[in-house]
C-alpha cells in the first residue's frame, strides 16, 4: 500500500474526506514553493498536487495560467520540480502528486522522468491531456516505478469511458465539477452529487472532486458526498493578493486551514 492509498484509508476510518491542494510549481519560485507545501501540510492538507508548469495549459482556466507563467519566467524545469520534492520528502510523508502536461513528460523521457519521480517521492501523476486510451506508454513505466496513474471524469463522461478509468485508474478519480477549464465558481452544477454516485457505481477508488471549489463552505458541500476537494485557483488567488513571499506562505496555511476546519464534522451522505 503506497502514500496514497494509506491516507485515503486512514481517512475511510475516519470518516473525513481528504483536502487536496493545488500549487504551481515555481510560483513564485522554487525555494517559497518548498515553504508553501510546509505550511499546507501544517494547515491541514491531506495530499498535495504540485503542478508542472506548462506554456499551454488548456485546462486550466486564467489564474493556474498566471502562475505557470510566472514560474516559467524563473527558469522552472521538470528537473529542479524533481529536486525539490526530493528535498520536502526529507521531512514529510504527505503524498505528493505530479499535475501536468504530457508533453514536459515526454520530452523529458518516460522512463527517466518516472525513475526520478519515484526516487524523489512522488506517489502519483496526473496528465491532464492524456485520456486513459492513450496513456499506455506512460503507464508501463509508471506501474514500473509504483507511481500511481489518476484520471480525470467528467460530467460528460459516459459509461464506457467510467468504466475505463475504473479499470486503468490508481489512487482516486478525480471528477472534474464542470465543463470547462479550471477557475473558481460561486455554484456547482445542481446534480453533482448525483453524478459522483453515478461514478461510484463502478469503481471502488475513492472520488474527488475539483475545478471551482473555492470557499470553505463549498469544500464543506463537496466532503458530505466524495472522497476528496481538490482546491487550486481559490488558493493561487489568495496568494496572489500577497504583499511578500513570507504573507504568500501565510495565506497559503491559512487558506487551506479554513477549508478544512470547515470539512471537519461534516455528516457523510454517500450514495452508492
Amino acid at each position: 500500500m503506497n502514500r496514497i492509498d494509506e491516507k485515503f484509508s486512514l481517512l475511510r476510518r475516519r470518516g473525513e474526506t481528504a483536502l487536496i491542494p493545488f500549487v504551481t510549481a515555481g510560483d513564485p519560485d522554487l525555494d517559497t514553493t518548498y515553504e508553501i507545501l510546509r505550511a499546507l501540510e501544517r494547515g491541514g492538507a491531506d495530499l498535495i498536487e504540485l503542478g508542472v508548469p506548462f506554456s499551454d495549459p488548456m485546462a486550466d482556466g486564467p489564474t493556474i495560467q498566471r502562475a505557470s507563467e510566472r514560474a516559467l519566467k524563473k527558469g522552472t524545469s521538470l528537473a529542479r520540480i524533481l529536486n525539490l520534492v526530493r528535498k520536502f520528502r526529507r521531512d514529510s510523508e504527505i503524498p505528493l502528486i505530479l499535475f501536468g502536461y504530457y508533453n514536459p513528460f515526454l520530452r523529458y523521457g518516460l522512463k527517466r522522468f518516472t525513475r526520478q519521480a519515484s526516487a524523489a517521492g512522488v506517489d502519483g501523476i496526473l496528465c491532464v491531456d492524456l485520456p486513459p486510451e492513450e496513456s499506455g506508454e506512460l503507464k508501463q513505466w509508471t506501474d514500473a516505478r509504483g507511481l500511481d496513474t489518476i484520471f480525470l471524469l467528467a460530467p460528460t463522461s459516459d459509461v464506457g469511458r467510467i468504466r475505463l478509468v475504473a479499470r486503468q485508474g490508481q489512487g482516486f478519480v478525480y471528477y472534474v465539477s464542470v465543463t470547462g477549464v479550471t477557475g473558481a465558481r460561486r455554484r456547482f452544477e445542481n446534480n453533482l452529487h448525483a453524478q459522483i454516485a453515478r461514478v461510484r457505481r463502478y469503481t471502488s477508488l475513492p472520488v474527488g472532486v475539483g475545478f471551482g471549489i473555492s470557499t470553505p463552505e463549498q469544500a464543506a458541500l463537496v466532503a458530505s458526498f466524495a472522497d476528496a476537494a481538490v482546491v487550486g485557483s481559490a488558493l493561487i488567488e489568495a496568494m496572489e493578493k500577497a504583499g511578500g513571499v513570507r504573507e504568500k506562505v501565510e495565506r497559503a496555511g491559512q487558506f487551506v486551514a479554513r477549508l478544512k476546519r470547515a470539512m471537519k464534522g461534516v455528516s457523510k451522505n454517500v450514495i452508492r
